[in-house]
């Protein structure tokens, strides 16, 4: 699975790699090295306008933050956002609560990296802890994790026009682990690799076979893990010191 990520990167630096042609001014994101479950995070998708109702309305591709853990449309209440964080390239076309968003709701969630834990023995006090890797492309370039997207509207906002009627919420597609990832954990974010964006985050390409055959040709390149600091362990823990090696 992928519980915690880094997301270190600005609007200005985000926007070219994935051909943004408008970096967001009213709404932005102070980097974390410690991206949580239901922590805002920068998404890459496309849609249309949201003041243009037209069938032909132009598809613009967007950078804009999205709360992270998935909220199907149906779902009730919004606290089920905080099991759907992922969701299984080999089941998400099918899922009751993915499937939608597969179909017409696909996006790219841009990371540094993530992490993913072990059980080891604290060399002072011979307790077992949870020690914490930090698993990144060796060459630092940004990953972009295949990510769903869905609305869910807020039953008790009247008003569809108003700012809190309607929440977007995102959930990252995971695989199994590779390369470095695979000694740490048996599962790991997929991601994809810049000739496939444009067919992934197309709303109108919906044939699924094509789109799980995306999935199934995930961004190679080597990873690298390390264990950072145990402070990561920690949500309320932040800052570029998180990826420090552990005191030893």
């Amino acid at each position: 699975m992928c519980g915690r990520y880094v997301s270190a990167r600005s609007p200005q630096e985000l926007a070219p790699l994935f051909h943004v042609p408008d970096v967001p001014v009213k709404e932005t994101l102070a980097p974390s090295w410690n991206v949580a479950p239901t922590d805002d995070v920068w998404a890459v998708l496309e849609r249309s306008p949201r003041d243009r109702r037209s069938a032909d309305a132009a598809v613009e591709r967007q950078l804009r933050p999205l709360r992270w853990g998935l909220v199907p449309s149906w779902a009730k209440d919004v606290k089920i956002g905080a099991r759907m964080i992922n969701a299984r390239v080999e089941t998400v076309h099918e899922k009751p609560a993915f499937r939608r968003a597969f179909a017409r709701h696909r996006c790219l969630l841009p990371a540094d990296g993530f992490y993913e834990w072990q059980q080891a023995k604290d060399p002072d006090t011979g307790k077992v802890r949870k020690q914490p890797y930090f698993i990144h492309p060796e060459d630092d370039q940004v990953m972009a994790l295949a990510g769903l997207y869905a609305y869910w509207r807020d039953p008790e906002v009247q008003q569809d026009d108003d700012p809190g009627a309607w929440l977007m919420t995102c959930t990252i597609i995971t695989t199994e682990a590779t390369d470095a990832a695979g000694r740490v954990h048996p599962r790991m974010p997929l991601a994809l690799t810049p000739e496939h964006y444009d067919a992934w985050l197309d709303p109108d390409h919906q044939d699924p076979d094509r789109l799980r055959e995306l999935l199934g040709q995930p961004a190679g390149g080597h990873l690298d893990a390390r264990p950072v600091s145990i402070a990561v362990n920690n949500v309320r823990n932040n800052g570029p010191q998180l990826l420090d090696e552990p005191a030893s």
